[in-house]
């Protein structure tokens, strides 16, 4: 937690591209959260986002384009911020660190 918050004090953020997938005529929202360090670009992460939206968000009609103009407005704007609700989250639920944890590669 003590270098997320460093990291956030200077300048990084959690920032979500919104996604719209269509499957003949149901919708799905998905999206994924990324930590954007200080001084980096967040086009790379918006870009994978645009063209997913563009090839699968037309075909729903008629908010099918408006999915993807929402899709350029957030690779426009760098994503939409979600630090303050995330470090909220992380603190309510207070993560513990244990260096002592050992992971399993299961090759």
């Amino acid at each position: 937690m003590f270098e997320i918050n460093v990291l956030v004090q200077q300048g990084g953020k959690f920032v979500v591209f919104p996604n719209t997938i269509s499957k003949l005529y149901k919708k799905f929202k998905l999206s994924n959260v990324y930590f954007v360090r200080p001084n980096e670009h967040t086009f790379k992460y918006a870009l994978k986002h645009f063209f997913l939206n563009l090839s699968l968000s037309w075909r729903i009609i008629p908010y099918g384009p408006i999915y993807v103009l929402k899709s350029i407005y957030y690779l426009i704007k760098g994503g939409k911020d979600y630090t303050q609700d995330i470090l909220n989250e992380l603190k309510n639920n207070n993560p513990i660190y244990h260096s002592d944890l050992q992971y399993l590669n299961h090759s």
